[in-house]
């Protein structure tokens, strides 16, 4: 960690891994292989495509907007990184692997060796949460960034649920409230088909997060206690489609942004919305999902808000495509990219790096 992070950290503050300085060629995309889960076939007894974060790299690099060089290797979240959020009776209940079957909604895992559930399911999960944790800080630095895996939005704490075991929302907005200068203020917009619960009970008493969340009313999770925490809650019924869908989303975007401006907006952008998706219970079009995402990055670029993106939910095989499609468009819309520029004027500082033809230091986080 150079001076310059230390700097950064509070007194108290662990070491950490995930705060090291990124080169200028990176674009702020975090991704690592280790993301994808493969093991004896046993992740195909869960609807997730346990394998969609490396399928959405293979589809930027076909199209050139990745390379193996401009890319963040994400890190696995050390246990120290984890405790900033999650209580140690919660991280040694995950050394069962009862427990890990239940959280993961696989049930043969809770008849394996928990080692072997450890590297093969937590692990990727764990490396996924570091990869939100960098992003959060590269989004501060570059004014928006991506995390290709992510979005465990069921995780509070010291509970997890839903395939959800580690709290990355949680984590990576404590992480930039306890270490980055002038961050104090977080925005969740919740776009995934289901409730956040997880990061909702976390900030339950934290003025510092406002949260909207726009999900199916009937659906998993059904969290009343943890809706008490939504500043903005959109309940959608079943088969809500494109039209209605994205009047709500840009209404409520554009008002939430309004009523508090935060210092970075975490998007959570689950594409189980989709029509067809067996958990979701939406009718969103293809095309609606890359609107949708469009609708919130442009409403946090215009108003020079730094964003973070996770993928977080969705459920069938082509939702790789459309998330790779949905961030291409993103590059075209100019929203993100090298040269990316805030509509009221760009949020990167003159010389600040954000893509392998760029020259420049990436600026320290504010």
């Amino acid at each position: 960690m150079s001076q310059k992070e230390s700097k950064q950290e509070k007194k108290g503050s662990h070491r950490t891994e995930l705060y090291t300085e990124v080169p200028a060629r990176c674009l702020p995309i975090v991704y690592s292989p280790e993301y994808n889960i493969t093991f004896l076939g046993l992740e195909k007894l869960h609807p997730f495509d346990a394998g969609k974060w490396g399928k959405v790299v293979h589809f930027l690099k076909e199209e050139q907007f990745l390379t193996d060089d401009n890319i963040v290797e994400a890190r696995e979240a050390s246990e120290e990184d984890l405790l900033v959020v999650h209580t140690r009776r919660y991280l040694n209940k995950l050394k069962w692997s009862l427990v890990v079957a239940t959280i993961t909604e696989i049930p043969p895992l809770l008849f394996l060796p928990n080692f072997l559930v450890q590297r093969k399911v937590l692990r990727p999960l764990r490396t996924q949460t570091g990869g939100t944790i960098m992003a959060g800080k590269l989004a501060i630095e570059r004014g928006w960034a991506i995390n290709v895996g992510g979005g465990f939005h069921h995780c509070s704490s010291d509970k997890g649920g839903g395939f959800c075991a580690y709290a990355d929302i949680t984590l990576s907005i404590k992480f930039l409230f306890e270490r980055v200068e002038g961050v104090s203020k977080a925005t969740i917009i919740d776009l995934d088909a289901h409730q956040g619960n997880g990061h909702e009970r976390d900030f339950l008493e934290d003025r510092r997060v406002y949260i909207m969340d726009v999900y199916n009313r009937y659906i998993y999770p059904g969290d009343g206690y943890a809706k008490r925490a939504i500043k903005r809650k959109v309940e959608l019924d079943w088969g809500t489609e494109d039209q209605e869908y994205l009047q709500k989303v840009e209404l409520h975007c554009e008002g939430a942004l309004n009523e508090v401006r935060p210092d970075i907006v975490v998007y959570n952008a689950g594409t189980d919305i989709l029509d067809g998706d067996p958990l979701g219970g939406l009718a969103i079009s293809p095309q609606g999902i890359i609107k949708r995402d469009e609708i919130v990055f442009r409403a946090a670029r215009r108003r020079g808000i730094p964003i973070l993106m996770v993928t977080s939910g969705g459920y069938q095989r082509k939702t790789a495509r459309i998330i790779a499609d949905s961030i291409l468009n993103l590059q075209r819309q100019g929203l993100v990219g090298c040269g990316a520029a805030d509509e009221a004027g760009p949020s990167l500082a003159p010389g600040t790096a954000c893509g392998p033809v760029c020259a420049g230091v990436p600026t320290p986080a504010r």
